[in-house]
């Protein structure tokens, strides 16, 4: 897992965080390592069993005005045991002026104190958002993703094999682009796989004999996506004569991303076979499968009721041909 700096926190602008250093800036090399922040009213009470120093120490009303309301003393022991825990920074929300022994403590222990002027409801939603997306594991694989009726396709298979093609395809039938050739994979809570496009390749594709193509100035800003759920992946493969497919649909298989797993298939390809219905196909089943419907389970089913009725009638008109 990756980690992030407090000194890169308080200089991050884009996310709108609005944080400024107050103390301990001796502290602002210190790492957060997990997506999550800690609101620590138990801790400045002197109870630390549960407080997870490495999460983002988050300072609202509730927690400043109980530190006020401590004696001088009591106030100087809870805050240096609190400290001593080695806590990555704290952030008082709401603009608030922070305890003189706050302060004081911070400094010495070179623990950033830092500020925004949010709501703590408001700043824990955008600093939980922001964490997730710069700490989660991320990846790139080498396909193409693209939206097919609100499923996230991951087209995957070896290069020249026709998935840019097939998703050039896809764009004319009305469905939209989220990345072509490198797809960055990230991982999110609880356990989901988003995908986009790098920043220099966005909206773009590369089609062999026709070049580099930008999808959102040819087909409009409705042919393209930012970002989307992968929901199935799709291999793409050369049609070898002689081989076994799987022609009934039984066998779940999984492609394995980020230590997760999702539903994968395997389309032969070979000249004749409308690779893009068949993507567009598999789409709309794996909707399907998603809602509890699983075709190939039912037509399972009914087979095997039908074989047991044949067998029953078979050894009924046995039983009825000895009696006779």
């Amino acid at each position: 897992m990756a980690g992030l700096s407090i000194q890169e926190l308080l200089g991050e602008k884009e996310a709108g965080l609005d944080l400024e250093l107050l103390a301990g800036e001796r502290g602002l090399g210190n790492c957060v390592q997990v997506p999550r922040i800690q609101k620590p009213g138990l801790a400045l009470a002197g109870y630390t069993t549960n407080l997870h120093p490495d999460r983002i120490q988050v300072l609202g009303s509730t927690e400043l005005s109980y530190l006020n309301h401590l004696t001088p003393e009591k106030a100087a022991v809870n805050l240096r045991q609190f400290c001593a825990l080695n806590v990555s920074c704290f952030i008082i929300t709401k603009g608030q002026e922070p305890p003189e022994r706050l302060v004081m403590e911070a400094e010495q222990q070179g623990i950033p104190l830092l500020r925004t002027h949010h709501q703590s409801s408001t700043f824990i939603s955008m600093i939980t958002q922001f964490l997730e997306e710069r700490l989660l594991p991320s990846t790139t694989v080498h396909g193409v993703l693209v939206d097919v009726l609100g499923v996230g396709v991951l087209l995957v298979g070896k290069s020249g094999i026709g998935k840019s093609e097939c998703a050039l395809d896809l764009v004319l039938k009305g469905h939209r682009l989220v990345a072509d050739d490198v797809v960055k994979v990230r991982m999110k809570l609880p356990a989901v796989l988003f995908g986009e496009g790098m920043d220099l390749l966005h909206y773009h594709m590369e089609i062999r004999g026709l070049g580099i193509i930008n999808i959102k100035h040819l087909f409009g800003v409705a042919a393209i996506r930012e970002r989307k759920k992968i929901d199935v992946a799709v291999e793409l493969l050369e049609w070898e004569e002689g081989k076994e497919y799987d022609r009934l649909g039984l066998e779940e298989q999984k492609y394995g991303i980020l230590g997760l797993e999702i539903p994968f298939l395997k389309i032969p390809v070979r000249p004749g076979r409308n690779i893009t219905t068949i993507v567009e196909v598999a789409a709309r089943n794996q909707l399907l499968k998603e809602m509890g419907y699983h075709s190939a389970l039912e037509f399972q089913d009914r087979l095997e009721k039908r074989m047991a009725e044949m067998a029953y009638l078979h050894a009924h008109t046995i039983i009825g041909d000895n009696l006779e």
